[in-house]
């Protein structure tokens, strides 16, 4: 990972990926998700459903649709999870720099994503128990803006 500069660069403008296969994901799922490719699809559909009686519904007429779908939904699976894998990265470094920025967060949540389930349980059970006292604190009238510390066991224990 590239290191972070807080110096002006010599590009005014985030430089984009243009790669082959990024490129051809990102596209591929946007345009697999328009409503002309629904579409398409409908029309091929339709355009198999009405060449039906010319084959008899035969065996290989339904084999057609049967792999065509099946090859295009193989596909399609890994264009969208490396779009996915690609927008979840992005957003988690949005919120790695919120982290990050923000004066009295817990930095140690910027890789939260690499803990065990157990940090993690402990974690969320320290969260849970700040949300019941806040909750208790607004149905007695008072406010519920204070930022408490989070204090995990594994912190007490060192």
């Amino acid at each position: 990972m590239k290191k972070l500069s807080h110096h002006k660069s010599q590009r005014s403008k985030p430089q984009k990926n243009k790669g082959g296969f990024q490129k051809f994901a990102r596209l591929s799922a946007r345009w697999a998700g328009r409503p002309k490719a629904f579409g398409l699809a409908v029309f091929f559909i339709l355009l198999w459903l009405v060449t039906g009686p010319f084959f008899h519904f035969s065996d290989t007429w339904q084999l057609v649709v049967n792999t065509a779908t099946t090859i295009v939904t193989f596909l399609m699976v890994f264009l969208i999870q490396n779009t996915q894998n690609r927008d979840s990265e992005a957003v988690q470094l949005k919120l790695d720099e919120l982290l990050r920025s923000t004066q009295g967060a817990h930095n140690a949540l910027l890789e939260i994503e690499e803990l065990s389930e157990q940090e993690l349980d402990e974690i969320k059970d320290c969260y849970t128990k700040l949300a019941q006292r806040a909750l208790a604190d607004l149905r007695t009238g008072k406010s519920d803006l204070g930022t408490p510390d989070v204090k995990r066991k594994t912190a007490e224990k060192t």
